[in-house]
């Protein structure tokens, strides 16, 4: 695997995977798609253009975690970068209309979705991090995923199978507005691997355990019931994980939104606590609103990853924490 070192992802060395080991996870990723949506007897026009949708979006989000590729396309002529927001735009079109699944008012939203933010961050390239265009293009991209507008853009597959598709096209869209066209630094959005990180993420991963099990228990919100049915599907659920919600959340809530606050607001440990509550209210509306419970539990993860987040200045290093804790819960615990 070709791996190459970055110093500028934490205070110390730090391993980065190159294109080529990108290239092959993409393509391991992409096939265990294909699959699985044939396992679930998936086919035809709808899938194969769904599939492909996938993993011309997906690429984007592995291509640029790799050694030097967001560098060099940060590099480019701002004509360029400004153009970037089209390579969503144009994947969701052949979603949308090779595959039938949607129509001319769904692109429109669409292009929307990926050109406003870009727009407002363009208007702010001569401000510095942290200023109202920033807040603006995050709420741009977040609040219609959150309040499940982007959802309805992907139709196909039903039954909540297209949220590989829709997540990836909405981490497209932050990439090339923020990482491109911005080039806001600090974001740690990489695939990588630096030393001492094995002890950030087991520690931070057993403090919110040690925590958060006994209170959760306290509350009424989780019970202990290990079922065998999940423990058997617990590899390919945790890769699932790991890649479809923790990766694009973290990208959000820590790459983007602690790192704006703690520019914002001057201090690193505030941003810390203020994106964790941040993340704990968008949990408010998981399950019977409000969710309290959820909201208290994912504010105490908010901390941990975001601590995981502060001390590897890398993304990868609290999606695998945040990945650790839902597939904890998967496979442990129910919510009462």
């Amino acid at each position: 695997m070709n791996i190459t070192s970055d110093t500028n992802i934490t205070g110390h060395n730090a391993r980065q995977i190159g294109v080529p080991a990108a290239l092959g996870l993409w393509m391991a990723v992409c096939f265990l798609a294909a699959v699985a949506g044939t396992w679930r007897g998936l086919g035809g026009r709808a899938f194969a253009a769904a599939l492909a949708a996938f993993a011309a979006l997906f690429a984007c989000e592995v291509l640029l975690a790799a050694q030097g590729v967001a560098s060099r396309f940060a590099a480019a002529p701002q004509g360029l970068r400004s153009a970037m927001p089209l390579v969503p735009l144009l994947v969701y079109v052949f979603y949308a209309i090779a595959g039938g699944n949607g129509g001319w008012l769904q692109i429109a939203f669409a292009a929307f979705y990926v050109f406003a933010p870009a727009a407002l961050l363009l208007d702010a390239q001569d401000r510095a991090p942290g200023c109202w265009n920033d807040y603006a293009a995050l709420l741009c991209i977040w609040l219609p995923a959150e309040f499940h507008f982007l959802q309805r853009l992907f139709p196909y597959p039903a039954a909540g199978l297209a949220h590989p598709v829709w997540a990836a096209f909405a981490v497209a869209a932050a990439l090339t507005a923020f990482l491109l066209v911005r080039r806001l630094e600090g974001v740690g959005y990489t695939l990588a691997w630096g030393r001492g990180w094995s002890f950030i993420i087991g520690v931070n991963f057993l403090i919110f355990i040690g925590v958060a099990v006994p209170l959760g228990r306290a509350i009424g919100f989780i019970a202990f019931r290990p079922q065998l049915s999940r423990l058997q599907s617990l590899p390919l659920v945790a890769v699932g994980m790991l890649i479809f919600t923790a990766w694009p959340e973290e990208f959000l809530f820590r790459g983007l939104i602690q790192n704006l606050l703690s520019k914002t607001l001057g201090s690193d440990r505030l941003a810390l606590f203020a994106a964790a509550a941040i993340f704990g209210l968008a949990h408010l509306n998981n399950g019977v609103f409000p969710n309290w419970r959820y909201a208290l539990l994912a504010t105490l993860a908010g901390l941990a990853y975001g601590q995981t987040w502060r001390k590897t200045g890398s993304i990868f290093a609290s999606a695998i924490v945040h990945a650790l804790v839902n597939v904890s819960w998967y496979a442990l615990f129910r919510t009462i």
